[in-house]
């Protein structure tokens, strides 16, 4: 088994990480119980009852979170004509399109997300197998494909979180820093969860969010009690 540091058997000696506690708690708890010198990610997993080996049972969006990510987010756009002009305007960090592809052919991945309009997709599925790894692959479903470009990086820079569902049924997804306190967290947490609720397949029978726990970059993880979620989202 792995052993863990000194500071993290602190931090579960120090909280009940078995019991389950309101959104509000858990996220104040998490907070709490942050003890590295760097400002740590507060991050949520959410189980779904979906099975997404189906296609029509997938759960893929994307979120601008209310109060950001507290990071600086480096965009690429791939695109051409005037569009490249547009998506530098907006912010982004590096645009092209031939010229970037064979440029991250070389093995160049200096980037945190992609965004691409869609007459250069063929360009961009040359280079799939290796940003589609890294989840950087522009992708319809959550917007990334589109000739709005100025729009989703602005999106990108002001802190939007794209999220899939994993094989296992899990998502996950950040919610910010530690800094941030727990009511900027709590917001960002509650514009995510609104989001996933609207994604809910239509062939997902039964309960959508099995459980649910909130943790920080190196601390332990803290679950939430399921049946107070419906409360959190409607208040």
């Amino acid at each position: 088994m792995p052993r863990h540091g000194k500071n993290f058997r602190k931090a579960i000696d120090a909280h009940d990480t078995q019991a389950r506690f309101s959104i509000e708690d858990v996220v104040e708890k998490s907070i709490s119980a942050s003890f590295t010198k760097f400002d740590e990610t507060v991050d949520v997993a959410i189980r779904l009852g979906v099975d997404p080996k189906y296609s029509d049972q997938m759960v893929r969006g994307a979120v601008t979170l209310p109060n950001g990510l507290g990071k600086t987010v480096r965009v690429a756009v791939f695109c051409k004509g005037e569009k490249q002009a547009e998506a530098r305007d907006a912010g982004a960090d590096v645009v092209g399109a031939e010229d970037l592809v064979a440029k991250i052919k070389e093995g160049w991945l200096e980037f945190d997300a992609a965004v691409a309009t869609p007459d250069v997709m063929a360009l961009v599925g040359q280079i799939g197998r290796m940003l589609g790894p890294r989840g950087l692959m522009p992708n319809a479903k959550t917007g990334s494909v589109t000739f709005d470009v100025a729009k989703v990086v602005s999106e990108l820079k002001a802190g939007r979180v794209e999220f899939k569902v994993d094989k296992a049924g899990v998502l996950h997804a950040p919610l910010g820093k530690v800094s941030f306190g727990s009511g900027k967290i709590l917001g960002n947490l509650k514009a995510l969860l609104e989001t996933v609720n609207r994604l809910k397949p239509t062939a997902a029978k039964g309960a959508y969010m099995l459980s649910m726990a909130v943790s920080t970059t190196m601390g332990p993880g803290f679950k939430v009690d399921m049946p107070q979620l419906k409360k959190f989202l409607e208040g």
